[in-house]
């Protein structure tokens, strides 16, 4: 035999068989499946909201914002107002900056902060204050609520004000002022005519009806040591018999933001909370203004 042929038949020998056991050739084996429509099964993914204790999202509220007292939430606010205002210099900042003191402290109500323990929430603070501690009463000033309650979006401005409807009464009505499907100038209207006890609205919308129409006048406040001066700004919507402002907090939708999560209701609501006429009463010992985070 000649070395060429005993090359060939040693090479043959080594060459590793192309079919299986089971007679099948090896490329038949690697074909893919004769079904091309068969699904590929797709890995689920997780939410971030999933190992999230503080977050329930079946009742819409962020469980860790009622536990910040004054001073961390007047913190959590500036870094706020300074993520949606990035080119702001220091001094703008601290000038849209709402202090600590400003703010009333409710870490210690207990309570879950949904809907139906908000009638509570706000009974129990009104009860607090040397003012108006009985929320069914209103000023016989047309358009001059004791309590505004702000809120992110019209459809919770209607929970908020059917879940306060304890309240109301033929003279201290709890008023719908926000702006789904109400136009401005009704909604103007309806605050000059009517006697509120409480108002619940959009940031947006409050702003517009303190605006409208707004002048100053001066007003006298009895205190023990005596009168002394308020300045009040009026519009349509007075704040001259404001003794409260409720911000809805803790409530957030299916995408985890709250009102300040978002820059369309962030930036009002802090230039409402920041209006001069509600800023120089907040602390104050006689004739203040609350600031209550909900």
């Amino acid at each position: 035999m000649s070395d060429s042929a005993s090359t060939k038949e040693e090479n043959s020998r080594t060459i590793p068989s192309t079919q299986s056991p089971s007679g099948k050739r090896k490329r038949d084996l690697e074909q893919p499946s004769s079904n091309p429509k068969a699904p590929k099964k797709k890995r689920r993914k997780r939410g971030k909201h999933v190992d999230d204790p503080d977050i329930d999202f079946e009742r819409g509220i962020n469980g860790a914002l009622w536990r910040l007292d004054g001073h961390l939430l007047a913190d959590y606010l500036a870094q706020k107002t300074k993520q949606f205002n990035d080119k702001l210099g220091v001094l703008e900042l601290e000038e849209r900056r709402i202090p600590a003191q400003a703010i009333r402290d409710t870490s210690e109500w207990r309570e879950q902060r949904v809907l139906e323990n908000f009638a509570g929430f706000l009974d129990h603070h009104a009860s607090q204050h040397k003012s108006s501690k009985n929320l069914s009463i209103a000023s016989k000033t047309k358009g001059a609520p004791h309590t505004i309650v702000v809120t992110a979006s019209g459809l919770r401005a209607a929970d908020l004000t059917r879940s306060l409807r304890t309240f109301e009464t033929k003279n201290a009505i709890v008023a719908k002022l926000f702006a789904k499907h109400i136009k401005l100038a009704d909604a103007l209207e309806y605050v000059k005519r009517t006697r509120i006890g409480i108002g619940v609205g959009t940031p947006e919308r409050l702003i517009a009806l303190l605006d409208a129409g707004t002048w100053d006048f001066w007003t006298a406040e009895k205190s023990a040591n005596g009168l002394f001066l308020i300045l009040i700004s009026a519009g349509a919507l007075s704040s001259a018999k404001l003794d409260r402002i409720v911000v809805d907090f803790s409530h957030i939708d299916q995408k985890k933001r709250g009102i300040v999560d978002m820059k369309e209701t962030q930036e009002p609501l802090m230039r409402l909370l920041a209006r001069k006429e509600l800023r120089d009463r907040y602390g104050m010992e006689d004739g203040g203004l609350d600031l209550l985070f909900f």
